[in-house]
């Protein structure tokens, strides 16, 4: 069977041409399973994760639509609304309508909290085509009518399962309650859990349903290693790396998961001491520092970010070589998006986990959710040799082994996030993001 090009997708002939600046050639799996229901007006529910190209899924057909229905823009009333988890995710996504778009006359605006809304209140009230929205800054803007919804054509939920992590689903619903019934809906999220399996259906006509690249199928070119150790001595170990890493000859930018803010603040800074350029990235610091720490970072003036969860999200960086798991997180499918920001897009990287004694039931919940065993790297000079026994009865019925001793604090709702779905196609492509 011949392979699906760009060109047998009938975009309109300017974002073929933006597509070939870019030499995107090949779509993905979720934009070649896509991209044709979408062209035809359906509802789409895709199951997918950041890295699969699903930004370009739903930008191209919406763009498409605006260019064969052009419509001067009305003040105050988007005809497309796409809502997003995080600042840096909406910055993206901005930037890709804005790159797919180069040869078309539609409007986009970014809309999120952190900084003063007047210029987005005043984008919005020239009259605007397409707004890209985190949840509580457009909720704002609606009770102070500085918005209204009420002639939307298209509605995007992206990352749908992150909007619940967040507590965004109340403010997500007060959105969708503002929503005329009439319209095209495209739902995106990596995992289905029942709130948002409920949402799904509350919302969708007659989808069609595209599932890729599901949470527990890691990426094929990650190299995982899992480093066994003290606690004390992660600070140690991490600076070992980083000099290591940058000696090698597959050196390139470094992504570093640390799960508390403070505890991000402390790497940097730690590091910047020890001589190494790192900055940190969570949700307490303002979002012109998170601009500048990202930018930082994707152009290598900062070669190491330290980061948290939430604020990784959206991290869509070329040049991710290494990414390291100072904490191992509480929810294993953490671990997989984590992971997920290096060898993206065909490349290859490699990712290594720190766990003491305390981390190792996170660890048998990762193993367990990828269906994988670690390798333990113990070449390392702060490796601990009785983990490594401990490590092999974790997938042992728990009667014959010792409890965990994992912290109480992160055993609430680990295994709350399940994915479904078919595994990705395995083959190498150039994703138009």
């Amino acid at each position: 069977m011949n392979q699906v090009t760009f060109a047998d997708l009938n975009l309109a002939e300017p974002l073929q041409r933006a597509l070939a600046d870019k030499n995107y050639t090949i779509p993905s799996p979720i934009q070649s399973q896509s991209i044709p229901h979408l062209l035809e007006g359906k509802d789409l529910l895709g199951c997918a994760q950041t890295g699969t190209g699903k930004t370009a899924a739903f930008a191209l057909p919406i763009l498409h639509r605006l260019s064969q229905n052009p419509k001067q823009p009305s003040p105050k009333s988007p005809r497309v609304l796409i809502l997003t988890p995080t600042r840096e995710l909406a910055s993206q996504i901005g930037q890709s309508f804005a790159d797919y778009g180069k040869y078309l006359s539609h409007s986009h605006t970014v809309i999120f909290g952190g900084v003063g809304q007047n210029p987005q209140v005043r984008a919005v009230s020239r009259g605007i085509d397409v707004v890209i929205a985190t949840p509580g800054r457009l909720l704002d803007l609606c009770q102070q009518r500085a918005i209204r919804l009420d002639s939307l054509e298209v509605l995007v939920l992206d990352e749908a399962d992150r909007m619940l992590d967040m507590g965004f689903i109340n403010d997500v619903r007060k959105i969708l309650s503002q929503i005329p019934k009439q319209r095209q809906t495209l739902f995106f999220s990596a995992t289905m859990p029942p709130v948002i399996q409920q949402l799904a259906e509350t919302i969708l006509t007659n989808p069609v349903k595209v599932e890729v690249a599901p949470v527990s199928s890691t990426a094929e070119r990650i190299d995982q290693r899992i480093c066994f150790l003290d606690n004390g001595n992660k600070p140690k170990l991490l600076l070992h790396m980083l000099q290591e890493h940058q000696k090698g000859p597959n050196s390139g930018l470094t992504l570093v998961f640390s799960r508390t803010k403070h505890g991000a603040n402390r790497l940097s800074e730690q590091l910047s001491k020890a001589g190494v350029r790192a900055e940190a990235i969570h949700g307490n610091k303002s979002q012109g520092a998170r601009e500048r720490a990202l930018e930082n970072f994707r152009t290598g003036r900062s070669p190491v970010l330290v980061a948290t969860d939430i604020a990784a999200r959206g991290i869509d960086v070329k040049g991710i070589t290494l990414v390291i798991n100072y904490d191992l997180p509480n929810e294993p499918e953490s671990y997989v998006h984590r992971i997920g920001r290096t060898a993206r897009a065909g490349a290859e990287g490699v990712a290594v986990a720190f766990c003491n004694r305390e981390e190792m039931e996170f660890l048998r919940d990762i193993e367990k959710l990828i269906r994988k065993t670690l390798v333990v790297n113990s070449e390392h000079p702060f490796h601990v040799e009785g983990m490594v026994e401990a490590h092999k009865t974790l997938h042992q019925p728990r009667q014959g082994r010792p409890q965990s001793q994992a912290p109480a604090r992160f055993n609430g709702q680990r295994n709350m996030f399940r994915s479904r779905g078919a595994r990705q196609q395995n083959r190498s492509y150039s994703v138009a993001r």
